[in-house]
């Protein structure tokens, strides 16, 4: 039988965030490698958008409508997801947002905003999907990959975004320790670190001259990252080609940060 470490026939993969951006181009390659799929997004109508697009590839595809900040929601819509799909075999915690302002005027509130989505809900995603993966190792199934967005602001000096940098460096602690721990019963926990992505979040910037000039003029491959360059790495870490790696940070940013 041929080597076929990519196919995911068979498999479900969960994407938080998933409606657009870099969620989206995860799920968009999970789905054309053959994987079943659930989105979760707070948008009713791009939830239902990114759907349509997803099932062109012929697999099972679910959207559910998600604040991960809420604790609560989290736990219920791991459970409707499990019960629409089976299984979850991977995890993606992609959900994030942003909320830069000079240090000396940031709030409380907004401090709590950014941590609630970037890290608190990563931590909750993680939690609800390990306890279905360890149970059913348990049984005899082991298994299971979990995967998180970061942010090339967890490792570079990233001004007027203090919050924003915390959390993404913080996952990438919890990652390694989750790694450690879940080894035991095949479970991978891994963590991707985009440069400069043309997203929502980023899109007062993309019509920036002067930082088009300055940051993409210094990105070696001389363009924004998009969505879709983070399907292939979504789809290694789901596959059986990623099954001895685990506890690392993967940056994709066309160069920014070496250069």
């Amino acid at each position: 039988m041929p080597f076929q470490p990519f196919d995911l026939t068979g498999k479900v993969a969960l994407v938080t965030g998933g409606n657009s951006g870099i969620g989206l181009g995860m799920a968009e390659g999970l789905a054309a490698a053959g994987a079943s799929v659930a989105i979760w997004g707070r948008n009713t109508a791009k939830n239902a958008s990114a759907r349509e697009a997803l099932l062109k590839h012929g697999g099972a595809v679910e959207a559910l409508e998600v604040d991960v900040a809420d604790e609560q929601a989290v736990v219920d819509a791991t459970a409707e997801t499990l019960r629409r799909l089976g299984r979850i075999d991977t995890c993606i915690a992609n959900a994030g947002v942003g909320g830069g302002a000079p240090l000396t005027e940031q709030t409380t509130e907004g401090w709590r905003k950014v941590t609630a989505v970037n890290l608190d809900a990563v931590f909750w995603t993680f939690r609800e999907a390990t306890k279905h993966m360890v149970e059913r190792a348990e049984a005899g199934d082991p298994g299971g990959s979990l995967l998180v967005t970061s942010s090339t602001s967890a490792i570079h000096g990233a001004p007027r975004n203090q919050a924003y940098a915390a959390t993404k460096a913080g996952v990438l602690a919890m990652v390694r320790a989750t790694a450690v721990e879940l080894a035991r019963y095949g479970i991978r926990a891994n963590a991707v670190l985009p440069g400069w992505i043309a997203t929502e979040m980023t899109e007062r910037l993309q019509g920036w001259d002067k930082f088009t000039e300055k940051a993409i003029g210094r990105v070696p491959m001389r363009r924004w990252g998009e969505g879709e360059d983070f399907a292939g790495i979504a789809v290694y870490f789901a596959s059986d080609a990623s099954r001895f790696h685990t506890g690392d940070s993967v940056v994709i940013d066309g160069g920014y940060t070496i250069f």
